[in-house]
């Protein structure tokens, strides 16, 4: 993931800032609890295609 890209993205439902998560290709977004997927290196940021995180997800990301 480019970090210039990822300064800019944030995420369309809180407009709060994106996390990249490597090992399963999303871009997370703690306040609105959904990780986005990466696709062929392009970020999908429809919130219909993002996945709710688990609490367990959630509380991994606070520690």
């Amino acid at each position: 993931m480019d970090t210039k890209l990822l300064e800019i993205l944030v995420c369309p439902v809180t407009k709060g800032p994106l996390i990249y998560d490597k090992k399963n290709q999303e871009l997370i977004s703690k306040s609105a609890r959904l990780a986005y997927p990466i696709k062929n290196g392009i970020p999908d940021l429809l919130e219909e295609d993002a996945r709710e995180l688990t609490q367990d997800e959630i509380e991994q990301l606070s520690a």
